[in-house]
């Protein structure tokens, strides 16, 4: 492990690590891929990714074990995301194989930048762009397929401590995530509401619906859930919420280990006294507590504005324990690394 790095204050910023995975689509299919120390890519001012956006991207990460061992966590799903990313932009999908082996060549690369166990994790940034010489609005010519990797500690701030968010008064001009349309990547429109939610002392904002402007829909960067006094787990649906892989292991987690109800239903925020409990999911928050929300100048408090909820570590203590081969995943769910 690398002698540099201060794990005990690791935080969520880019670090360069040793090497990255490069593969570029031309005449109809991928090259076998490389492995390279630069960080810089070289691409046509033309190319569709910076006109057009013809672009996505996975987030996932890589976690220590114990023994020393390296698992990633559940990277097949994280391979049929960006597949339906890359169907809904025209371009061409990385094969699940490809993928795996490229996660897997990245952590190998860079194992001395994966944190020990407990301090973290190696995250993961494999991404698909349109490159070439282009202008008209079509498909690129040619693509890449590149996996870079960096360690990383909390994205919020305090981890599991409790947080507070402010309901955004922005609606969001293109889909956040893998949301609205299924494609990966675009988080340009949340820029200015999670910088104003921020400047205002709260941790990020929480988008509406833009139909109605009455539902919870998604949570800054990550999903949301709330955990009723009847023992539910209840996670919005919508055509525009991230499909997340977090929230999809949450919701088998809590049905078949914790014995909850899980709902997949409209999250009212004028009834948020129905959830005793609240929180964000995602692969970079993990699971972060929220302790409050604030609506219309009003501050809403779940369990508390300090202490984490029962029912809510019990989740992130099966989860984590999951990813870090304390405790036992379902079949299908680590695969090894080192």
């Amino acid at each position: 492990m690398s002698n540099e790095i201060n794990w005990d204050k690791l935080g969520f910023d880019y670090i360069k690590t040793d090497k990255r995975y490069l593969s570029v689509f031309r005449d109809g299919e991928w090259d076998k891929g490389t492995l390279t120390e630069d960080n810089v890519l070289h691409i046509s001012e033309g190319s569709t990714a910076l006109h057009y956006g013809q672009q996505c991207f996975e987030g996932m990460k890589a976690y220590r074990c114990k023994d020393g061992s390296i698992n990633l966590f559940r990277p097949d799903q994280n391979a049929l995301r960006m597949q339906r990313s890359c169907d809904r932009l025209l371009m061409p999908r990385v094969p699940t194989e490809q993928f795996i082996e490229a996660c897997k060549q990245v952590v190998k690369a860079n194992e001395r930048f994966v944190p020990p166990h407990g301090k973290g994790a190696l995250y993961l940034r494999p991404f698909v762009i349109g490159v070439g010489d282009n202008i008209g609005v079509r498909t690129a010519p040619e693509f890449i397929f590149s996996v870079f990797a960096i360690p990383v500690g909390s994205y919020f701030k305090g981890g599991m401590t409790p947080h507070k968010f402010l309901i955004s008064d922005y609606d969001r001009a293109a889909p956040q995530g893998t949301g609205a349309a299924k494609v990966g990547g675009n988080y340009a429109a949340s820029l200015q509401p999670g910088y104003e939610a921020k400047k205002a002392g709260f941790a990020d904002c929480i988008y509406l619906d833009p139909l109605t402007h009455k539902k919870i829909e998604e949570v800054g960067s990550a999903n949301f859930f709330g955990i009723t006094a009847n023992n539910e787990f209840v996670t919005p649906k919508s055509a525009s919420v991230l499909p997340g892989i977090t929230r999809l292991s949450l919701m088998e987690l809590a049905e078949s280990r914790l014995g909850l109800t899980v709902i997949e239903g409209d999250v009212e925020i004028n009834n948020l006294e129905r959830f005793v409990e609240a929180g964000a999911c995602g692969t970079a928050a993990v699971i972060t507590p929220i302790g409050g929300i604030q609506y219309n100048g009003k501050l809403h408090v779940f369990h508390s504005e300090t202490e984490v909820g029962p029912v809510t570590q019990k989740l992130y203590n099966e989860l984590t324990g999951i990813q870090s081969g304390d405790v036992e995943a379902p079949a299908g769910w680590i695969v090894k690394v080192a």
